[in-house]
């Protein structure tokens, strides 16, 4: 396991010979790790250690989110899990109009779609785990039963964001017991979301999308309003697909990533944009997230306009990573000043966990899960104890937009897991936690790796910038001669109070075998392996 550097001030990279697992926290590293030990294979652990956070890290992902995941099984290609759930299928921009909704907010019931993880984890599973799923769910349903404690930075998100929880709502009940957020070290019990992990562990997808439970869900969201049936939850179940992961080269690597409907797209953008630029050490660092800055405004604002459910935005793919896009945006970023973003074209168109596991048999999984806000649509299932997403929210009202909700579609998504790739082999699982941050900060985290030879401890724990919304927002740790270096180029400077995100990742070294792991001290988590 990870220690504390004294002499660098940090903490040091994991290293291990066979098998190695990075989570965000503790109680799914030691869970998957006993996995890998038992000799379950990396889907085995990535999905033990998921249901784990859902239980403890029930403000950042659940059962009743969404999961995407990039799987490297040793010596065949990689292969990309889309695990995101659809709109139900009477969600039209015209119906939600007529019942006077005009925006998609975080609690709405409309900005839940049908949860997509079960599908994805019961998919995977059956296609690649060996171990059983009452065996990979056993710890989960422990801390769901009989509780567990709560960590440090769970404690700090709890009290951030559980005044978005109703005061008097089932989820602050549960999550807000005697009227407070919990403290580190206090125990909390989430029972109906154990009977949960049971019935898919003996079910396998059915147990959570059809019968009681999917009832029963379904009658609390049209309780609340929304449009769901039961028709939809039984859908849900076959939801998830294989799909052929997009790519990119830098610097003599190739970067893969989940295709739209989720933001990889805008992070292998952002990479092919700064692979015509000079990253290295000798440059300032002012200069360098300046041009990160203007990459990263000039891939998102492409996103906003045109990433889709995949169905809906056939070849923007290709479009946007073509040699002639790409010259072009990268054209536009003057080096010496902020610029405003456009579209190539030129007509202007008006919370999470990441996992990495590789297997002493040499599979690796980039593995992310997430319920988008913290805590998710805050509207728990009092009689089930699923806690829904919010990832509806990320979807349109405009009818001609490419994103907007439809019956069946799915939403644009934030999460993203990675793959590094060299000589046709996965050397890299890679994720970067933080919504809307996350291809920013899968493109700061392979330039500070590729470019100036960070190891991967090292790139993860160095200060985020992040450009959206038309600010440049800060970690705290930048130090302040950069701060006002980039200020006087024209960027409006956001300082955030508290850490931006998270991080996790396990390098391979063909060589040598040996597996280098890191977890971000961001979070709670740690690398672990043998």
């Amino acid at each position: 396991m990870s220690g504390f550097d004294f002499l660098s001030g940090r903490r040091p990279p994991t290293y291990a010979s066979r098998a190695m697992i990075a989570c965000s926290h503790p109680l799914a590293t030691s869970a998957g790790l006993a996995v890998l030990a038992e000799g379950g294979n990396a889907v085995d652990a990535a999905i033990c250690a998921s249901a784990v956070q859902c239980v403890t890290d029930t403000h950042m992902t659940g059962i009743g989110g969404d999961c995407f995941a990039l799987y490297a099984p040793a010596g065949q290609p990689v292969r990309a899990l889309n695990g995101s759930g659809r709109a139900p299928a009477a969600a039209t921009p015209e119906a939600l109009q007529a019942r006077g909704v005009t925006q998609l907010t975080q609690a709405s019931p409309h900005s839940v779609t049908i949860p997509g993880a079960i599908s994805a984890w019961c998919l995977l599973h059956g296609d690649y785990g060996t171990l059983p799923l009452e065996r990979l769910f056993a710890p989960a349903i422990r801390y769901a039963e009989e509780g567990f404690p709560i960590t440090a930075r769970v404690a700090r998100d709890w009290a951030v964001f559980g005044s978005s929880l109703a005061p008097d709502g089932p989820a602050a009940r549960l999550f807000l017991p005697a009227g407070r957020a919990p403290r580190a070290g206090d125990v909390l019990r989430q029972p109906l979301l154990g009977a949960r992990l049971r019935e898919i562990a003996a079910r396998g997808a059915a147990g959570f999308y059809e019968g009681q439970t999917a009832a029963r869900m379904c009658r609390h969201l049209q309780s609340l309003g929304g449009l769901h049936s039961e028709e939809d939850f039984h859908d849900g179940a076959t939801t998830a697909r294989w799909e052929q992961p997009i790519r990119a080269g830098y610097r003599g690597h190739e970067v893969l990533e989940c295709g739209p409907n989720g933001q990889g797209l805008a992070a292998l953008m952002i990479l092919r944009i700064l692979e015509g630029f000079d990253m290295g050490p000798q440059v300032a660092q002012a200069d360098r997230i300046h041009l990160l800055a203007e990459a990263t405004k000039l891939a998102y604002h492409h996103r906003d306009a045109l990433i889709a459910d995949p169905d809906h935005c056939r070849g923007v793919t290709e479009e946007l990573l073509s040699d002639q896009v790409i010259a072009r945006l990268r054209a536009r970023i003057d080096p010496a000043r902020a610029g405003t973003p456009a579209l190539w074209s030129e007509p202007e168109h008006k919370d999470t966990i990441y996992l990495g596991v590789v297997d002493a048999a040499g599979n690796a999984i980039s593995f992310i899960n997430s319920i988008f806000h913290a805590f998710g649509s805050t509207l728990l299932d009092p009689e089930t104890g699923v806690l829904f997403h919010s990832r509806g929210s990320s979807f349109r009202l405009e009818p001609a937009h490419p994103n907007a909700i439809g019956p069946g579609k799915r939403p644009l998504h934030t999460i993203i897991p990675g793959m590094l790739c060299k000589g046709g082999r996965a050397v890299m699982p890679f994720g970067v936690m933080g919504g809307h941050y996350q291809a920013a900060g899968h493109a700061a985290f392979l330039s500070a790796v590729l470019d100036r030879g960070l190891d991967i401890q090292a790139a993860m724990e160095e200060p985020r910038v992040f450009a959206f919304n038309g600010e440049l927002q800060v970690e705290p740790t930048l130090p302040s001669d950069v701060v006002d270096a980039l200020a006087a180029r024209g960027h409006r400077i956001a300082p955030v109070a508290g850490p931006m995100g998270g991080a996790q990742a396990i390098r391979l070294d063909p060589a040598t075998g040996v597996l280098t792991g890191a977890s971000d001290s961001r979070k709670d988590g740690m690398a672990a392996g043998f």
